[in-house]
């Protein structure tokens, strides 16, 4: 395989967590089992670029399908992460009416909704229909395609160029990330600006965040490869911010390389040291990425299954792409683990692929009785155990287990 940006020959894989199916594949009917695709979950590390990617076995579209059942609403965490980020950006760039903001990977209006309260022109791009038409029904102009190059085109025929591009959670999820990048540069104003977040690949080193792999992403990006990536289709970063979401992201500020109103941050400089520091830039780091893991999943098998020899019972809470990554790769069961609640409508009623948990409504918690509740998002687990912390007058053990078993 070569790597998707510079081409360079990628060698061995860092990490391998197996067969398994693609993390939002939900089934609705068991009896569709015998149908589950699986495919290998594998990372390889671009020793010239620090690109760390997915070796590839599916296309976006096998991956972001029509029932695609991921809504960003659902998280109280990212409705007040969204409107928080909202108000800053249009006082920081004093957007307005005669502004233009247009979303790639606009999920289902969470964001953008801001905006038009404020009554700035926007556009939104969602490739799932299903969220796509969740953010119709909310009057959010909206274009159900994949973003990239030829559709750009396209919408400068009907479009200005955009005063703001906002790209948030979507950059890891694109194999094409040289046609995406140009397309950015080629749908941005001469003065605008570009903002990203992306779960920062230090914090996958450092806190062993083997969950965030999954085949819908099929990069893990650092700021080292982003400013290369940038460079080569003259796109600059001015500024870059550390952001709470996903267990650690960055926030990146770009624009066009030629534009020379924007003040460039020392903050870059830190986060690059950083990055330098905690072995980003070298293969070895990566390594550790799998003995961790394997470590974790020992621990975690051995709980649960003296937990069932106890008599006790473990659910979980949040049918998350993390989750079945983590499930998955613990060849954990419903012989384990008897259900796992999550609060998407979308997802209620249906199966975990791979593990196939039955996944509840979380009302459910309410009138079952069980006496551990493993929390899958970790990071959002303040806001679980908020909404839930009432359990534990019953003696509900509340726990995580992707850095081992941490009762909370």
């Amino acid at each position: 395989m070569k790597c998707r940006f510079c081409e360079k020959k990628l060698k061995d894989s860092v990490i391998d967590l197996g067969l398994t199916p693609p993390s939002n594949a939900y089934l609705n009917d068991l009896n569709f089992v015998k149908k589950e695709k699986k495919y290998p979950l594998k990372l390889l590390f671009c020793e010239n670029c620090y690109l760390l990617q997915t070796k590839d076995f599916n296309k976006p579209e096998e991956l972001f399908t029509d029932d695609y059942a991921y809504f960003s609403s659902t998280s109280d965490f990212f409705l007040k992460h969204a409107k928080k980020y909202s108000n800053e950006i249009i006082k920081k760039l004093n957007l307005n009416k005669n502004s233009f903001v247009v979303e790639i990977a606009s999920n289902d209006g969470y964001l953008l909704r801001n905006f038009r309260e404020k009554k700035i022109p926007i556009l939104g791009i969602e490739p799932t229909k299903s969220t796509y038409l969740k953010s119709i029904a909310l009057n959010i102009p909206t274009i159900n395609k994949f973003f990239g190059v030829d559709l750009v085109k396209k919408l400068l025929k009907k479009h200005d160029k955009a005063d703001l591009i906002i790209a948030n959670n979507v950059y890891a999820h694109v194999p094409n990330i040289k046609d995406f990048t140009k397309a950015l540069k080629n749908f941005l104003k001469q003065d605008g600006t570009i903002t990203i977040e992306f779960p920062h690949l230090l914090n996958l080193l450092k806190f062993n965040q083997f969950d965030t792999i999954y085949h819908e992403h099929y990069s893990y990006i650092s700021l080292s490869f982003l400013i290369k990536i940038f460079k080569k289709y003259g796109l600059k970063i001015y500024d870059v911010q550390k952001i709470e979401a996903h267990g650690g992201s960055l926030r990146v500020f770009s624009c066009h390389e030629s534009c020379k109103n924007k003040k460039i941050s020392k903050n870059i400089k830190t986060i690059l040291d950083e990055e330098l520091r905690n072995g980003v830039l070298n293969k070895k780091a990566y390594l550790k990425i799998s003995d961790n893991a394997s470590k974790v999943k020992k621990e975690f098998n051995i709980f649960l299954k003296k937990a069932k020899n106890e008599n006790k019972t473990v659910v979980a809470y949040g049918a998350a792409a993390k989750g079945n990554t983590f499930l998955n790769y613990c060849d954990i069961d419903n012989s384990l683990i008897k259900y796992v609640c999550d609060a998407a409508k979308s997802k209620q009623n249906k199966f975990m692929p791979g593990n196939h948990l039955e996944i509840k409504n979380p009302k459910y918690l309410e009138k079952d009785k069980f006496d551990y509740l493993l929390i899958l998002p970790w990071n959002i687990k303040d806001e679980i155990l908020s909404k839930y912390s009432h359990l534990k007058k019953r003696g509900v053990i509340f726990f995580t287990a992707i850095n081992g078993i941490e009762k909370i």
